[in-house]
């Protein structure tokens, strides 16, 4: 059926008809028939017509709709039955089209969360993952199970052995179209074997289709280091020692990662190290992955924190063809004390807010631009980190007084006798508490038996001068100094990939023990941040400034359920579809150009249960 509109003019009069029409096979071919005319009763706008006139055949022929018909349809009903049979004397309309609900008896069941997880699919989807898994050599199942355990790590990181259980209590099966039912823990550790040596390719591949999908710079690499401790005695991973913990966990044995990224805050490259390696063994290292993994040219720019500015490093950036920038360590800080103690030639510059932390204080910035030789130095001031560097070292100074005091009693008590062990104990402070430590002489007296500690004046006097104070070098002539400080504060990217790896993205602690499975883990940790980048850059690029938090707890009210339609002709209808999307819904998948249909609808039939 459908609706067709008349104009008629009759003594200069204009009248329009409605009329309902439907179509005829007849021996001379189809042919459309009158039903009725509606008069001049206008049913709706013309793009509603094909609508309105199937509502008016399902309601003659007797089905009942839910919720019931409004007072239009009805009237329109009424008007057209005038001349045509009752519902009863219709011909019958198929089962398959036609059925009667009890609405009494409708009920929904197995709601599951899907908003987070289509949102993880579709950006997974346009980063081509999928494809990129299959050209590493991957199966459909294995490229399966690797997004699925990606979008956990994104949106509720578990182990691999609860991995399972969070799949069936999400939509990750509806929306992957996977059947997760029978899914054991250890098809995942298997597929974290099948990912390992597969690594480096997907990275590779996955920086060059951001890199086009997003017109990223390719002219600056952010580079830093973190470390990320075990939960047991991990003892068949060579990897995992004892060393300096970023995340003060020092009981723990642990690994470095080692993280490179653009300007725009996308992963470029990843390597795991030794947990005891020093940050500065680990540059030409980390350059050569970079190189694989980018095929980067010579003229970038690489930005490295002072743990990694010897000048071995700077060898090694500059062998490669590259140009650096880096904060100078202490003794190139203490040289520039004159120039900080000036008054003259500072210029101002402010500190805004990261657009991927807009809640972050506006900070004002001195800095003075010097030339020695080749090298461009900046010097810079800066008054919030004046406090900070007060506190810290105020902090340490208290913690090593401390602990000195302890090793001076386990002396005195002869718990610790041989000198050897006394002055590994010594260095173990010194290497613990690297900031104030050369501020103090430490000295054991092996005839006396006794510790000794003295402040060192004139060292802590130029330390509190250069409180706030810091240095950066750089090889490259061409920048002003307000640009050579803004570049170096990229840095903080990276610093805040660390955290989002570690808190939202779950990255510790690890509880893998074996070399591989815990560099696949880590791997995938990676792949999750790329997809958290990719999804805050759609909406920084709208001039959004949101996080993956607030957006994960937006979506997590999306979900998919499945409606049950008992029938009184004894049948149950299954439905399962997702539930109709909010206008923050809606918002959210519009900026990310993803469809608001998280799935297609599924319907089943079955038999009615007493």
């Amino acid at each position: 059926m459908y609706l067709r509109k008349t104009i008629k003019t009759h003594k200069g009069k204009t009248y329009t008809n409605f009329l309902l029409v439907e179509s005829q096979h007849t021996p001379k071919g189809p042919r459309q028939r009158i039903i009725c005319s509606l008069g001049a009763l206008a049913p709706a706008p013309r793009e509603q017509w094909l609508d309105l006139a199937h509502r008016l055949q399902a309601r003659l022929q007797g089905q009942s709709s839910f919720p019931p018909a409004d007072g239009p349809i009805e009237t329109l009903v009424k008007k057209v039955r005038r001349g045509r049979p009752a519902p009863a004397e219709e011909s019958p309309t198929p089962a398959s089209t036609t059925i009667t609900v009890d609405p009494e008896r409708v009920t929904m069941e197995e709601p599951r969360e899907a908003g987070t997880v289509h949102v993880g699919h579709q950006i997974w989807q346009q980063l081509g993952l999928r494809e990129i898994l299959q050209r590493a050599g991957l199966s459909d199942s294995a490229c399966q199970l690797s997004e699925a355990m990606t979008l956990n790590r994104l949106i509720f990181p578990l182990s691999e052995h609860a991995m399972p259980d969070w799949m069936r209590r999400t939509a990750v099966a509806d929306i992957l179209g996977v059947d997760f039912s029978s899914l054991h823990d250890d098809a995942l550790y298997r597929n974290l074997d099948r990912l390992h040596p597969n690594r480096e390719r997907i990275e590779t591949e996955l920086a060059e289709r951001e890199k086009t999908l997003f017109h990223l710079d390719d002219t600056l690499y952010l580079y830093d280091l973190t470390s990320t401790y075990f939960e047991g005695q991990a003892a068949s991973n060579p990897q995992a020692k004892r060393g300096y913990s970023r995340d003060k966990r020092p009981d723990c044995k642990q690994v470095l990662v080692g993280l490179v990224l653009d300007r725009d805050g996308f992963p470029k490259a990843h390597e795991v190290f030794d947990g005891n390696r020093q940050d500065r063994t680990t540059v030409g290292e980390m350059l050569d992955s970079l190189q694989k993994r980018t095929g980067s040219k010579p003229g970038a720019t690489v930005v490295v924190d002072r743990g990694m500015a010897y000048e071995e490093d700077l060898a090694a950036i500059r062998a490669r063809g590259f140009h650096y920038l880096v904060a100078g360590r202490q003794p190139e800080r203490n040289a520039w004390l004159g120039e900080f103690e000036q008054s003259d030639d500072w210029e101002e510059v402010i500190r805004v807010p990261s657009p991927r932390n807009p809640d972050q204080e506006k900070s004002q910035v001195r800095i003075k631009r010097r030339q020695q030789g080749e090298e461009v130095y900046l010097l810079c001031l800066s008054e919030g980190r004046e406090e900070k560097d007060r506190a810290i070292r105020e902090s340490h100074e208290q913690r090593l007084k401390k602990d000195l005091g302890k090793l001076q009693a386990r002396i005195e008590k002869g718990q610790l006798q041989e000198e050897k062990r006394i002055h590994q104990a010594i260095g173990r402070l010194q290497e613990r508490y690297p900031r104030v430590a050369r501020y103090y002489r430490m000295d054991y007296q092996a005839e006396r038996k006794t510790l000794t500690w003295q402040e060192d004046r004139e060292k802590k006097t130029i330390a509190e001068k250069l409180d706030g104070g810091y240095v950066l070098k750089t090889d490259r002539q061409d920048l002003t100094a307000e640009e050579i400080w803004r570049t170096y504060i990229l840095l903080t990217r990276v610093e805040a990939a660390f955290r989002a790896m570690k808190s939202p993205l779950l990255e510790r602690p690890i509880f893998h023990h074996l070399e591989k499975r815990t560099q696949t883990h880590i791997f995938l940790c990676v792949l999750a941040y790329h997809l958290l980048v990719a999804i805050e850059k759609h909406f920084l690029d709208r001039g959004v400034h949101t996080s993956w938090w607030t957006l994960r707890e937006q979506l997590s009210t999306h979900q998919v359920v499945t409606v049950v339609l008992p029938t009184k002709e004894g049948k149950v209808l299954k439905i399962r579809k997702g539930t109709t999307p909010e206008p923050i819904h809606r918002e959210i998948y519009a900026t990310l150009q993803i469809p608001a249909e998280v799935m297609k609808p599924v319907k089943t039939w079955h038999e009615a249960t007493t």
